[in-house]
């Protein structure tokens, strides 16, 4: 197996990763909208970075693995459980360690990007250059988004 194609799939491993947390995020944390409006719409970036990731990554022959999406609550499990810690404080610490873990992986998938467009860049591979100048920003706003969220959020949770 060639190295590039090792970047390829731990790439696509990490995107699926990154976009089933940002699928999880508004099922944890309805009552939060702008969470859970930004997080749809970054969740759809990162579902066509991952399908354009596929298809580019089989066009050089590599497949890549296809990782489900954990099951989410449904229903009315999820409605129980959102109204059952709705109103406790505990809310504002799960919403920080939330947004910190999305933080910390949608910065790992912007530097696995980064790593992969330096690579093709090097072996020009003009394709996998391309893909990785499309999709990176794409990373890059996501973690962005989550550090400022949590920059405008940690301050209430944290004093009240």
């Amino acid at each position: 197996m060639s190295k590039i194609a090792l970047v390829l799939r731990e790439l696509g491993r990490s995107q699926t990763s990154l976009l089933h947390e940002l699928q999880a995020l508004p099922d944890r944390h309805p009552d939060e909208h702008e969470i859970v409006h930004t997080a749809h719409d970054l969740a759809g970036w990162a579902a066509a970075d991952l399908q354009r990731l596929g298809e580019t990554a089989a066009d050089t022959g590599v497949a890549l693995r296809s990782w489900p999406r954990p099951a989410p609550l449904r229903g009315a499990v999820a409605a129980r459980a959102a109204r059952s810690v709705r109103h406790r404080p505990e809310t504002g610490l799960l919403l920080l360690a939330d947004l910190r873990r999305l933080h910390r992986k949608a910065a790992g998938v912007a530097l696995d990007w980064t790593l992969l467009a330096q690579a093709a860049q090097a072996m020009r591979r003009a394709a996998l250059v391309e893909l990785a100048g499309a999709c990176s920003p794409h990373a890059h706003q996501t973690a962005t988004w989550a550090r400022s969220q949590l920059v405008v959020v940690s301050p209430q949770v944290i004093a009240s």
